[in-house]
This record gives structure tokens, C-alpha cells and sequence, in this order.
């Protein structure tokens, strides 16, 4: 008997990717991608063509499809369901006022927390919202509805009336409770400015409508929900990833509700909880590094082994574009502790250490706000294809850092979750978990306590 397929879709910043999978052993059998524009702004419709280019010809041999999209994203819909602007990106950081604004108005940090489970920041659709209503009140005036980009591509797939998400998705708007798992439209209005409609929250396993040809499309959900469902994480692991941003998550059984604003309390995609703390600069911190030494990865990977621990005594802040954890929207990057000793190898083994340490930034603080220690990492993501990245991280990390064979873990977890849908049952199907190469070695403390201490002091300088 020939198997049946299923369709996972991951639209993230950069692209479109569609894996065709094995209902019953989750290989993937075929993977296509497009590539989405640059910017923090993006017209929806160029998502929509992506997965037509990525998906067209994979959807008819697939019994089902689910759509894994880039958390945070503010589609703005009018009264004809029509886009009244390009879609706000979670990487837009222009939101920042606004967020303080909710803040002080939902009665502080910790009463946010406790409220959406995690403190406003510029990412989060509310912020954007707010943002609307304050520097375009036309567009605002006009908005009817909002959608997450995974929404808007799961209602454009079933061609239905009826508009849908997923609670993990949910979670990460700022006007869903995360305690109570619902949707707080007061919340969406109070942003917004006035009331706006907001789409039904699915189940995990729930079959949301079909395809114009007749295929079942699952909830769908966020891209972090759909990679920690492809990777399958267990209790005391924490999955690091290194793309565009770098982000920590792990699940948990009870809801987060942190006060100090570092981790996001989401749910996950089956129920459960997924903290997630997240940094802005990932892979691009490695780019960057490559760029400034005029090399090839592979060549700034070398250079990067060559030093010792510590690289001679520079620490990188990699705050390049600003900074989520911790929250510094309007920070630069820092070099510090340069002489006239410091070499190649050691501005390159300070870029990596710089990275990883900002990463054990988000790791810790998953830790301090779950109670939960860490067991081993999972480093995913393009950025952790670098060898070098690979070989210092568990110097950073403090424990064995398991490198998951290459894969698009958010397509699969989203795949897992269309053959989920698709069978009716009550728990995802048990695929068998990606091989990994499991790295080890000696801990240094010291190169995150300087890192820490930089880090903290430049948090002085600013408040002067």
C-alpha cells in the first residue's frame, strides 16, 4: 500500500517551506521552498504566493495541510476582509512606546504577566496595534479584524468565510490568557483603539475546513509551537534556536507568568506551555562576524577554533539591531576589551562567544522563571551549522548541546500536526526523533561572567 502524505508549510521571515510527509513515519519526502521579501513590512499576498510556488504541486498528493507561520505578525483586514496595510513583522521594533504604554495601563509588568502571560514588548501584535491606532488612525479606522500571518494563510488555503488559529499562535498576541486559554478582545480593543474581530481559537488536533479540492487543513500554529512539536522536546530540554532571532523554549506543564518581562509565557501546540525567551540577533551576529574579517564561514569558523577561551579578553555584545532579552530596543553592538595583542581568531572567537552568550542569556532565564533545570540543549536553526558555534556551545552552555541532524523542524512539526487532524486521535503520532551528534567539553564560567558583566554595565551607561 502506498503511504499517505501530509503537508507542513513553514512561512517564516526569510521563505516558504512545504514538506511533503509520511503520515505514519514522518520522513519527509519532499521539500520545496520560496523565498519571501526582505523588510519588517510585508504585503500578505507575497506569502500567499510563496506557498502557491513552495506547496502548488505538493497539496494534491497530501491528505491534509497545516501552516506553521512567524509568530507575532499584525495582518490588519477591513471590513471586506481586504489587507488595509503591509503586515508589521515581530522583528519591527518600532512598537516600543506603544508597549510601555500597555504596560503602564494594564497595571504593570507583572500585572501584564500575569494577565496575557508575558510583559508587552514591541513584537507582540498588541503592541503593534497600538502602534495603528497612534502613527496611522486612517488604517486603524479602517481595520475590522486581525489576523496572525499563520491565520491569513490557513483562511486563504480553505477559501471559507470563517477565520481561525491555534492557541499556540494565540498566545503570542498580547490579548489572549494564557491561564484562562481564551481570547481577551477588550485587550485587542483597548490597543486598537476600538473593537475588533478576532478568529476563532481551534483545538490542537482540530481539522479547521478543506482545501478547494477537498484536503483537510489542521489549526495550524506558530512557528517556536511547531518546531518543539517537530523536535518532539522532552522534560528538561531546551531547544536553542539560531535563525533570523535566536530564541529558548522549552515545555512545561504550568503556565508563565514573568514579571521581569524575559520569557513569553506561550502555550505550545498540543496543549501544553512553551516559555520562550528570544533574542533578535541570531545567524546574522555569524554573517556580520564573516563580514568584518572579509572570510568565508567556513574560514571564520577556523579562525574562531584557533583562539582560546575567552578570546583574549573581547567580549561581544550582539545587540546589532537592538535587543529583546534583555529588552533594549534602541541598542548597537559593543566590542570591549581591546588591545593591541587582539588577532583575527580572537575577534572572531568573540563574535561566537558573544552569540552563544546572549542564547545563555534567554536559557537562563527560561530556568529562573519554569524552576525547571536544563538537561541538554537542542540547537537548531541555520546558525548552528557552524562548526565552530557547535564545538564552543557546551563551553558556554555548561551541558551536552545535541545537534539534530539538518531539517525543517517547524514544516515537520507542522506536518505532525496536519497527521494529527487527520487521524482523529488523541495525542500526535509518535514519530521517531531526529538522529543527533551530541557535543561535549570542559564548562568556562568565565566567558559568560565577563559577557554578563559588560552586559550590565553598557545597562548603566544607558540609564546615565
Amino acid at each position: 500500500m502506498s503511504p499517505q502524505y501530509v503537508l507542513g508549510i513553514d512561512s517564516s521571515t526569510q521563505s516558504c517551506k512545504a514538506a511533503l510527509v509520511d503520515a505514519e513515519t514522518g520522513e519527509v519526502h519532499t521539500l520545496r521552498r520560496a523565498a519571501h521579501p526582505d523588510g519588517t513590512q510585508v504585503d500578505p499576498e507575497a506569502w500567499v504566493a510563496a506557498l502557491a510556488d513552495s506547496a502548488g504541486e505538493l497539496l494534491p498528493q497530501a491528505g491534509a495541510v497545516s501552516v506553521a507561520g512567524q509568530q507575532h505578525g499584525m495582518v490588519a483586514l477591513d471590513s471586506g476582509r481586504r489587507v488595509v496595510r503591509p503586515a508589521i513583522l515581530w522583528n519591527d521594533t518600532a512598537a516600543a512606546p506603544q508597549a510601555r504604554q500597555l504596560i503602564d495601563e494594564l497595571g504593570g509588568p507583572q500585572a501584564c504577566a500575569d494577565a496575557v502571560g508575558s510583559v508587552m514588548v514591541a513584537s507582540l501584535t498588541a503592541s503593534k496595534l497600538r502602534w495603528l491606532r497612534d502613527v496611522e488612525p486612517d488604517s486603524a479606522a479602517r481595520t475590522e479584524h486581525v489576523l496572525l500571518p499563520h491565520d491569513y494563510l490557513t483562511w486563504q488555503l480553505g477559501g471559507s468565510e470563517q477565520m481561525t488559529t491555534d492557541h499556540g499562535d494565540a498566545s503570542g498576541t498580547g490579548y489572549y490568557s494564557t491561564s484562562a486559554r481564551e481570547f481577551m478582545p477588550e485587550l485587542a480593543g483597548l490597543a486598537l483603539g476600538h473593537a475588533v474581530g478576532l478568529p476563532r481559537v481551534a483545538g490542537p488536533n482540530e481539522v479547521v475546513g478543506t482545501t478547494r479540492d477537498g484536503k483537510a487543513i489542521a489549526a495550524g500554529t506558530g512557528d517556536n509551537m511547531a518546531a518543539a512539536l517537530g523536535l518532539g522536546l522532552g522534560p528538561g530540554d531546551v531547544c536553542v534556536s539560531i535563525g533570523t532571532s535566536g530564541v529558548a523554549s522549552a515545555v512545561v506543564d504550568a503556565s508563565v507568568h514573568d514579571g521581569s518581562g524575559l520569557v513569553s509565557g506561550f502555550v505550545d501546540a498540543t496543549g501544553r506551555n512553551l516559555p520562550l525567551a528570544c533574542t533578535l540577533n541570531g545567524a546574522r551576529v555569524l554573517e556580520f562576524g564573516a563580514r568584518l574579517l572579509g572570510v568565508d564561514h567556513a574560514e571564520f569558523a577556523r579562525l574562531a577554533l584557533s583562539a582560546r577561551p575567552g578570546a583574549g579578553g573581547a567580549v561581544m555584545l550582539p545587540y546589532l539591531d537592538g535587543e529583546r532579552t534583555p529588552n533594549r530596543p534602541e541598542a548597537s553592538g559593543t566590542m570591549h576589551g581591546l588591545t593591541s595583542a587582539t588577532n583575527r581568531e580572537d575577534l572572531a572567537r568573540a563574535v561566537i562567544e558573544g552569540l552563544l552568550c546572549s542564547l545563555q542569556d534567554a536559557v537562563k532565564a527560561l530556568e529562573s522563571a519554569t524552576g525547571v533545570p536544563t538537561r541538554r540543549i537542542m540547537l537548531i536553526g541555520g546558525g548552528s551549522q557552524s562548526e565552530a558555534l557547535r564545538r564552543i556551545a557546551p563551553q558556554v552552555f555548561g551541558v551536552a548541546v545535541n545537534v539534530p541532524a539538518p531539517g525543517e523542524y517547524v514544516a515537520l512539526g507542522a506536518a505532525r500536526q496536519a497527521a494529527w487532524a487527520l487521524s482523529g486521535a488523541d495525542q500526535p503520532p509518535a514519530w521517531p526523533g531526529a538522529e543527533s551528534v551530541v557535543f561535549e567539553d570542559t564548562p568556562q564560567p568565565q566567558v559568560y561572567e565577563r559577557y554578563a558583566e559588560l552586559r550590565d554595565r553598557t545597562e548603566s551607561w544607558a540609564s546615565h
